[in-house]
């Protein structure tokens, strides 16, 4: 429980520090910060994520103390990777032909994809081990410094190189200033093993794969925005998307940031069999809390774009948020849901099929849809991609697990939501402010609640009742 208030405490730092940069850069220079990034996450994605993906999944209190060869592999993977791009990117600089794209931001794009591959395989490490405070440390001292550089220097300069290179020091300083502890006594450089790493890679290549070709639709995007229209453009088009897209890996890594580790546990006692059907579990789980919370995101947009988005990007932020939410919801049902099908049983090969389509299926839209005065056209491809991709998931997991969530669960799950959906649906036309966001969460939440209580969906009263009866008997 912890560990998922750290978690929530993480993602609304991080939703007001995106606000913060996105206010006082502006459109034009928020587009540059946020291509930029853009570069670092698809870096990050394909040199440092395997690692993060790697600790999840093998690394554990078991491991660290019986196989120590898993966690010196990691830690010596992480300096060889970043050996290697920091000779590439000097071998580039020396005889690479010129970017387009300014050479200072693409190095602090570099230096912020090795901070984040870093923070988040640190982090990795701690949720394996169920070591909330270590956890709750790393990210508290991260959001202390970056709301301090990240924010404080967006405020002062107006300059994402200067935004860029703040992030960069409140991720290594998080993790330096709490290094010890997650340091491992018996991991050294010496006990990594070659073969340990080539199954760790084996295991985590498909998913790379797939999360590379997902990180580049958004570069993509940006990318043809800037040239087709500006940086401003740009800049509008992508704080829709990081802000629906961190709002959505909220709601969903809320639940999988526990849930993943109990189906790993559960699957290193118990074995594969029972694992499956914590993942169906899990599955139903995040199923019943996604889809209210994308449909709800909707309904309170006017509200959210009136009291939270800068002045400069209202508009068109709930415009293309919009347009966008039906695949950032299938994104979420994907990682989150779907994914750890494939997960726990090693198998993760048809997660660059379903990658493939979305990348088929957006350029085929791409090509297909109209351009406008804006990049609607963009941000429907992207959403179109992103449907094709689970539809691909869904047919590939339904081969590949025998166990599914219960088909009256995900039914209640949808009515509740069609009828939390309905009755919210004339408050959306009230006038937007902190009064009509209020009355539509607790509304919302009210409603859809007393439906889950009543169908019992997913397990959830049944759930919230075993946890309650002993803390209510010995009150």
């Amino acid at each position: 429980m912890k560990v998922l208030l750290a978690f929530l405490a993480n993602t609304v730092t991080n939703f007001i520090i995106g606000l913060m940069v996105a206010k006082f850069l502006g459109p034009e220079e928020y587009g540059r910060f946020a291509l930029a990034f853009s570069i670092a996450v698809v870096v990050q994605t394909a040199l440092y994520d395997w690692l993060r993906l790697s600790a999840t999944r093998f690394y554990s209190q078991r491991t660290r103390e019986n196989e120590p060869v898993i966690r010196s592999t990691l830690g010596t993977s992480f300096v060889v990777v970043s050996v290697f791009l920091a000779s590439s990117t000097l071998l580039y600089s020396l005889i690479g032909p010129e970017l387009d794209f300014d050479s200072e931001l693409i190095l602090l794009a570099l230096l912020t994809a090795t901070a984040n591959g870093l923070f988040d395989y640190s982090t990795a490490l701690a949720r394996a081990r169920f070591e909330d405070g270590a956890y709750g440390r790393l990210v508290l001292v991260k959001n202390i410094l970056a709301f301090i550089l990240l924010g404080g220097g967006a405020f002062l300069f107006h300059s994402a190189g200067v935004a860029l290179a703040g992030g960069v020091a409140s991720l290594l300083g998080s993790v330096f200033l709490t290094r010890a502890s997650l340091r491992d006594p018996d991991a050294h450089c010496l006990g990594a093993q070659p073969k340990t790493a080539k199954l760790l890679i084996a295991y985590s290549a498909p998913i790379i794969a797939a999360h590379l070709l997902y990180t580049s639709m958004p570069l993509a995007a940006r990318s043809i925005v800037a040239s087709v229209y500006d940086f401003a453009e740009t800049g509008q088009f992508a704080l829709a998307y990081d802000l629906g897209m961190r709002a959505i890996t909220a709601f969903g890594s809320a639940f999988d940031v526990l849930l993943f580790q109990i189906a790993v546990a559960t699957h290193e006692e118990h074995g594969e069999d029972r694992a499956r059907i914590q993942v169906a579990h899990n599955m139903s789980v995040v199923f019943t809390f996604l889809l209210p919370a994308c449909a709800g995101l909707w309904l309170v947009l006017p509200s959210v774009e009136a009291l939270i988005v800068p002045a400069q990007f209202r508009g068109p932020f709930g415009h293309y948020l919009g347009l966008l939410m039906p695949g950032l919801f299938a994104m979420g049902i994907i990682n989150f849901g779907l994914n750890p099908v494939f997960q726990i049983s090693k198998r993760t090969g048809p997660l660059i099929a379903a990658a493939l389509a979305a990348a088929l299926v957006s350029l085929t839209l791409l090509f297909a849809l109209p351009w406008g005065a804006d990049a609607s056209n963009l941000a429907i491809a992207q959403a179109g991609g992103y449907l094709a991709a689970l539809a691909t998931t869904i047919f590939f997991a339904l081969r590949a697990q025998p166990v599914w969530p219960s088909f009256w669960d995900l039914l209640a799950a949808i009515v509740a939501t069609g009828v939390m959906f309905i009755a919210l649906l004339p408050l959306r036309s009230m006038a937007p402010g902190f009064a009509t966001l209020l009355l539509q969460i607790f509304s919302g939440g009210a409603i859809y609640g007393v439906m889950v209580a009543a169908f019992d969906i997913a397990g959830l009263r049944t759930q919230a009742i075993a946890w309650l009866r002993p803390r209510l008997q010995r009150a």
